[in-house]
C-alpha cells in the first residue's frame, strides 16, 4: 500500500469522531510495521486518548511509521503531548497529513520529532484532511465557527408558499438527513421570524444524536414565552442594547441565556456573535434560516458552506435567499467541491462557498 492509501484509513478513523470528538479535531492514525498495519485508532472525545494514543496501544512500534491525519501535539492538556509519545516508542517516521494550526502547536510537533531524528513528511492528503476539519481550522485561524447555511427549497428557490406555509416542502428522508446535520454541530441559529412562524423546537429528532445549542437572533426579544425552543437543550437568545430588563428577566427565569450583542443597523451584528459563541468553544453553528439570516450571512461572508435540500416542486412563493445586491453576474457567490445525494424524491446539495472579489477573484474565508 501506498501513503495515500495508509493516509486514507486514517482519515476515514478520523470520521468516526464528527459527532464526539468537537470542539478537538477529527484524527485518525495508522501504526505500519513491516509492511503491516499493526496498529489503528482515531480520537474519540475530548479528555480521552489522542488518536496516536489509541492506535499505539500494546503495539510494538520501534522502526513503524506512524500516519496522522493531524499534527502531532507538543504540548500537555488533559492528555500528555503526542510528539513525546512517539519518541518514546521509537517510531521510525511520522507522515502527517498537515500542521496543526493551533497556536499552542502549529508546527512545534513536527520540530521535535525532527530534532530527535525521526523522519517525518507533511501534506498527504492535505487538502481532504483539511476538509474534514473545516470547523476546527475555522474556529483556530478565523476565531469565530464555521457555519454551515442550510436551507430546504423547491426547485423554484421557494421555502413557502406565499401564505408563509412551509410544511413540508421536503419529504422525510430529507428531514432526516437534516436532523444528522443537527447532530454534527455544536449550535444552531435561527432567526426570530422563524420562531414566531413554525414554533420550531430545533433538537435533534428521528436519529441518535446530541441536541446542539439553540441560538435565536431576536434583536427586540420579540420571541414568546411559550415558544418551543425555549425548552429541551439549552437556548441563547441574541439581542441588541436598549431591550426591556424586564423581558430579559423573564427569558432568564424560562432558562435561556440573553446576549446582549453589537448591532448592525438596528440588527443582531452576526460577526459579534459568532465571536462570543468561538468563546464558548463552539467549533460549528448551523443555520437553518429563514431567508433574512441567510442573506445576512452571505452579505457578511461568514456561510463557509452550504447544505440545500432541493425538492421536485414549483411554490412560487417566498425567496430562500432573496436579493445579494449583486448588479453582476461576476460578483456572484460560487458554489466549489459539490457533493450530490438523493433522498428519496428530494436532492441534497453539499458545497463550499467561495466568495468573489472584485474582478473574479474568489476566496473561501475557511481556507
Amino acid at each position: 500500500m501506498t501513503d495515500q492509501e495508509y493516509m486514507r484509513l486514517a482519515l476515514d478513523l478520523a470520521e468516526r469522531g464528527r459527532r464526539t470528538a468537537r470542539p478537538n479535531p477529527m484524527v485518525g492514525a495508522v501504526v505500519v510495521k513491516d509492511g503491516r498495519i499493526v496498529g489503528s485508532g482515531y480520537h474519540k472525545r475530548p479528555g480521552s486518548g489522542h488518536a496516536e494514543v489509541n492506535a499505539l496501544d500494546g503495539v510494538v512500534a520501534e522502526g513503524a511509521t506512524v500516519y496522522v491525519t493531524l499534527e502531532p501535539c507538543s504540548f500537555t492538556g488533559r492528555t500528555p503531548p503526542c510528539a513525546d509519545l512517539l519518541l518514546d516508542r521509537k517510531v521510525g517516521r511520522v507522515v502527517c497529513a498537515m500542521k496543526d494550526p493551533d497556536n499552542r502547536v502549529a508546527g512545534s510537533g513536527i520540530a521535535r520529532l525532527k530534532r530527535a531524528g525521526v523522519i517525518v513528511e507533511v501534506g498527504v492528503l492535505g487538502e481532504e484532511a483539511k476538509r474534514l476539519n473545516g470547523p476546527y481550522l475555522t474556529h483556530r485561524r478565523l476565531g469565530r465557527p464555521y457555519v454551515t447555511l442550510k436551507l430546504a427549497q423547491s426547485l423554484d428557490g421557494s421555502i413557502a408558499a406565499s401564505s408563509g406555509d412551509s410544511k413540508w416542502i421536503t419529504g422525510p428522508g430529507a428531514r432526516r438527513r437534516g436532523h444528522a446535520l443537527r447532530a454534527e454541530a455544536q449550535a444552531i441559529a435561527v432567526g426570530v421570524g422563524t420562531v414566531l412562524a413554525d414554533d420550531p423546537s430545533l433538537d435533534v429528532r428521528h436519529i441518535e444524536g446530541e441536541s446542539p445549542l439553540k441560538v435565536i437572533l431576536d434583536s427586540s426579544l420579540r420571541i414568546p414565552l411559550d415558544a418551543k425552543v425555549l425548552s429541551g437543550a439549552h437556548c441563547v437568545i441574541c439581542c441588541v442594547e436598549g431591550v426591556d430588563s424586564g423581558r430579559i428577566q423573564a427569558l432568564q427565569d424560562k432558562g435561556a441565556d440573553v446576549w446582549i450583542c453589537d448591532s448592525a443597523d438596528g440588527r443582531v451584528n452576526l460577526d459579534d456573535t459568532l465571536r462570543r459563541l468561538a468563546s464558548e468553544d463552539i467549533i460549528h453553528l448551523l443555520i437553518e434560516g429563514g431567508s433574512a439570516v441567510a442573506r445576512s450571512g452571505f452579505a457578511s461572508e461568514i456561510v463557509d458552506r452550504v447544505a440545500v435540500f432541493t425538492a421536485p416542486r414549483l411554490v412560487g412563493g417566498l425567496a430562500s435567499i432573496g436579493d445579494l445586491g449583486f448588479n453582476r453576474v461576476d460578483q456572484s457567490i460560487r458554489l466549489d467541491n459539490r457533493t450530490v445525494e438523493r433522498l428519496g424524491q428530494d436532492t441534497l446539495m453539499m458545497a463550499e462557498v467561495m466568495y468573489s472579489r472584485g474582478g473574479g477573484a474568489e476566496c473561501s474565508r475557511a481556507s
